[in-house]
């Protein structure tokens, strides 16, 4: 198996030790933009895209920043080639009529990662708690955590998650939470947003996002933030019956009175394994459409945007 990579970040670097577990035959090559970029140890390098028919890569992996998935798609048209999209799937949607076109019209297999969709406890959720004959009433979302935490030794103020010209701004970095209810509910009939950027962190990037999605018989309400350093991540489902409340970081799901009705060991490193796992067998298999194809990926990153003035 032959794999071209765009874009080298950690991200990358998660999705080819999985990909090394899972086939370590894989022969890695990476698209570079410069002949002064860090090598690394099996991988390829290689400086236009004119070099990919000489590869002839079975996927492309697409993790560079954000704001370049689309310039980076745009230049691939030419190709039918499977891709492998990190999140968000674009950061706005100018190009997304032309890209669109292009994947439809040339059936090219296509995923957009979001590992969360393989996390034990939001699996669990959709397969089972979701079944309950009770009235699910309301759905509260919360993901907050410290934006100057996540990358220790760089100063956070020059990533490109606190930079709005860089495609930054929680509403695209903890996209996974719109993502991960899209899956579970379908697109929101109507959805409000408002999305900020007031708080002490002084970034010019959305670093407060609250939606309401609106559904046929009950609302969710997700909130999302940067500045949070008792980091938080949850799921509250309100039922007639009672509340279930779902930790995304302990993987755990407990009923109102404290009660654990599952729990998981599963690491956040085992959701890539098995996502990586999911995709392989798909590129193997006759299906054209993934479980998270472009188009979903256009459906999320539109509630993601929706309103997306700060006030």
């Amino acid at each position: 198996m032959k794999l071209l990579i765009i874009g080298l970040g950690s991200i990358a670097q998660k999705h080819i030790q999985v990909l090394r577990e899972l086939q370590p035959d894989v022969i890695l090559y990476a698209l570079r933009s410069s002949m002064d970029s860090t090598n690394y140890d099996h991988i390829h390098n290689i400086f236009s895209v004119d070099t990919i028919n000489e590869i002839q890569p079975d996927f492309i992996l697409i993790s560079n920043p954000t704001v370049l998935h689309a310039s980076t798609l745009l230049s691939l048209t030419s190709f039918n080639i499977p891709l492998f999209i990190e999140k968000p799937v674009l950061h706005n949607l100018d190009s997304a009529p032309i890209l669109l076109d292009w994947i439809t019209n040339k059936s090219i297999k296509n995923y957009i990662a979001c590992n969360l969709r393989f996390l034990d406890s939001l699996v669990y959720v959709k397969n089972e708690v979701l079944k309950s004959p009770s009235a699910l009433n309301e759905v509260n979302v919360y993901a907050g955590s410290y934006l100057p935490d996540w990358r220790p030794n760089k100063n956070f103020r020059n990533t490109y998650s606190a930079n709005a010209s860089m495609g930054g701004g929680v509403h695209l970095d903890l996209i996974h939470e719109l993502d991960y209810i899209y899956w579970m509910f379908g697109k929101p009939k109507q959805t409000n947003a408002v999305l900020r950027s007031v708080s002490s962190l002084s970034i010019d990037a959305v670093d407060y996002a609250n939606y309401s999605c609106m559904y046929d018989s009950f609302t969710v309400n997700v909130i999302l933030n940067y500045y949070r350093k008792d980091s938080k991540r949850t799921l509250e489902l309100v039922f007639n019956e009672g509340t279930i409340l779902v930790d995304l970081l302990l993987n755990k799901i407990s009923s109102s009175d404290g009660t654990v009705l599952f729990q998981s060991n599963q690491t956040v490193f085992d959701t890539y394994k098995s996502q990586m796992r999911y995709f392989l067998e798909y590129l193997k298999s006759d299906t054209l459409y993934s479980m998270n194809d472009f188009n979903q990926g256009l459906d999320v990153l539109k509630i993601g945007l929706e309103n997306d003035i700060k006030r």
